[in-house]
């Protein structure tokens, strides 16, 4: 199963890789799925705006399995969301095959990526 999602992934950086013609990491496929998510595609972002981005992602992933819902769109556009159940305490390691996991569960299941 392990070996799956490897392969899964390294197919996922490298479709990213060559769509946006730069390098992707975690982060910055996290920080996409947020642009996304907002629907607002911006060159710049303040810094502060970039965590809230990646926040977003996170919580839209993470819905994928229960752990978060939407609560409300603000009058900017900006999605908030609610924690429904507390995330699992994992290691660093252990979180980030979950992050991949639920990344690309989000890429197939938008039918973004397959």
């Amino acid at each position: 199963m392990e070996q799956d999602l490897t392969i899964r992934w390294r197919t996922l950086e490298k479709w990213l890789e060559e769509r946006f013609s730069k390098k992707m990491t975690l982060e910055s496929i996290i920080f996409l799925v947020g642009m996304r998510e907002l629907g607002e595609i911006r060159k710049t972002f303040t810094k502060e705006e970039k965590v809230d981005l990646m926040h977003i992602a996170i919580c839209r992933l993470f819905s994928q399995s229960g752990y978060y819902q939407l609560s409300h769109v603000d009058q900017d556009g900006w999605p908030h969301w609610d924690l429904v159940k507390p995330l699992p305490n994992r290691d660093i390691f252990s979180q980030e095959y979950l992050l991949k996991e639920h990344i690309l569960a989000y890429f197939e299941a938008e039918e973004i990526f397959e």
